[in-house]
């Protein structure tokens, strides 16, 4: 596995650096950014206080679920406060988007630092850090672990396999990433396989799936590959005392390459910031920010070429889907429509 190191920059270089990326006009703004965010990390305090150091701009934020957040907007209608929404999962941004509670923006510094796989087509919302989804497996008792995801439904592991349930947005995204690199049949046989093989129903968030592992519940499970990062950064009860008996593998690196989750956001579409939205989301793909992510969550960064953390380095190099994720949110219907049809529950 390839190793890195985490390099910190200094206060006043970070700073600099998240001026440069902002651009001229971050220098005049002025007033606030109203931020609806579902995303209760306490690391991203430090998003917030140097965006403003840099700017002047005031942050104010409301945090909630994904969908009381989406709902709340939408009540607002063209009364919300809202500037920005962040939230987690190209599912969550699609729908969003088919809400009408975003807007399009035209801004040369996010066209050219976030890749067009992770922007809306409409540019109504951007990826900002990512996740991958990754295989997991009890090296103990695998010796013939799945190499990509349609593996996972090879009858050979039948009993041996934990997963979320159908209701999650990871396993819908990535059911709707199959269908995009597969076709819809390929997809409907492998949810089906999958529900054969399941160890126990579908329960539990991914730490859980990890869990699963170490108590021996299962021989192989999925999860977003910052929860195992987290694990070997600090303290994971249930997970991080045990954890050189789990090995991973990133799947389908002789194909289309591991599947992405996204952390993103969009400009609200009644937004009374509208320039300090953009502002707000410009700084988001600054290199400061982007190694945030990383060091302070445990995510990869959108923005190629950033610095990795030292923990999400220790999981090594790997080829990730290129996928168009606006293409992916268009079968997300489909996949829930799978979904139910193969009875994961």
């Amino acid at each position: 596995m390839t190793r890195t190191s985490f390099i910190t920059s200094t206060a006043v270089g970070a700073l600099a650096l998240a001026a440069t990326t902002l651009g001229a006009a971050a220098e005049n703004h002025s007033g606030e950014v109203n931020l609806y965010s579902s995303r209760h990390y306490d690391t991203d305090e430090r998003l917030y206080s140097d965006f403003t150091e840099a700017t002047g701009i005031t942050v104010n934020r409301i945090e909630g679920n994904a969908d009381e957040l989406l709902a709340r907007m939408q009540a607002e209608g063209a009364n919300s406060p809202a500037d920005v929404l962040i939230t987690v999962d190209t599912s969550r941004l699609a729908r969003a988007k088919e809400a009408g509670v975003l807007q399009s923006i035209d801004s040369a510094t996010l066209e050219e630092r976030i890749p067009a796989n992770l922007q809306d087509a409409d540019n109504q919302w951007f990826g900002f850090s990512q996740r991958a989804r990754i295989i997991f497996y009890d090296k103990q008792d695998v010796q013939d672990p799945p190499m990509d995801y349609l593996s996972l439904a090879d009858p050979k592991y039948k009993g041996l396999v934990c997963h979320r349930s159908s209701t999650n947005v990871y396993t819908q995204t990535l059911v709707a990433s199959i269908i995009e690199n597969h076709g819809e049949e390929a997809a409907q046989d492998w949810a089906e396989g999958m529900v054969a093989n399941f160890a126990r129903d579908p329960q539990g968030g991914d730490t859980d799936q990890l869990r699963a592992l170490i108590s021996g519940e299962c021989e192989i499970s999925v999860a977003n590959s910052y929860y195992f990062a987290r694990a070997l950064r600090t303290d994971v009860s249930g997970v991080t005392e045990n954890i050189d008996r789990i090995e991973w593998i990133f799947p389908a690196q002789d194909a289309e390459g591991a599947h992405m989750n996204l952390s993103g956001a969009g400009v609200a579409a009644n937004a009374p910031n509208r320039e300090n939205a953009i502002a707000f989301l410009e700084y988001l793909a600054s290199d400061q920010a982007q190694e945030y992510f990383s060091a302070g969550n445990d995510e990869f960064p959108a923005v190629p070429g950033v610095e990795k953390s030292e923990s999400v380095a220790k999981l090594g190099e790997f080829k990730a889907d290129e996928v168009n994720l606006s293409d992916v949110a268009e079968n997300l219907a489909t996949a829930q429509k799978i979904l139910n049809a193969a009875g994961w529950k």
